[in-house]
Formats: structure tokens, sequence, C-alpha cells
């Protein structure tokens, strides 16, 4: 078995609460599916330009990512 690819990255991989994980639906998760949201719900036809993202997307992005990294090391990132 081979491993490959950006693996163990909140870009990548799929990143759950395993207090919140329900078999078979969304899942409420620590990726970009966020920002990929965002996109769908203003119906970006994928062709540049790129849309600029809101402060409250980029805000909601970075407390995802925050998270995951809380609850995978028990501490909080400053910086």
């Amino acid at each position: 078995m081979l491993l490959i690819d950006e693996a163990l990255t909140p870009d990548s991989s799929r990143y759950w609460p395993q207090d919140a994980y329900r078999p078979g639906g969304p899942q409420p998760s620590f990726d970009k599916q966020y920002v990929r949201d965002y996109l769908e719900q203003i119906q970006w036809n994928k062709q540049p330009p790129v849309p600029s993202l809101p402060d409250e997307v980029v805000q909601g992005t970075r407390a995802k990512y925050l998270e995951a990294f809380r609850r995978l090391t028990g501490k909080d990132l400053v910086g």
C-alpha cells in the first residue's frame, strides 16, 4: 500500500470532528470545503478572474484551520 500526494494536510486530506461525525451525509470539516461552499453559493463559473473572498470567509477559513491545529495538537497556535 502506498500513501501518495499531499497526505495529512488540511488542503487535501479530510478532517472531521469525531463528536459531530454522522455517516452517510455531509460532514462539518476542517478543510478548504468552507471556501468551496462560498464559491458555489455565489455561483462562480470557475473561470478567471477569481473572485475576491470577503473578510468573513477568510476569517472563517482561518478559524477552521486553527481549530484543526488545536484539536490535533492540544495547543493554540500563537503568532
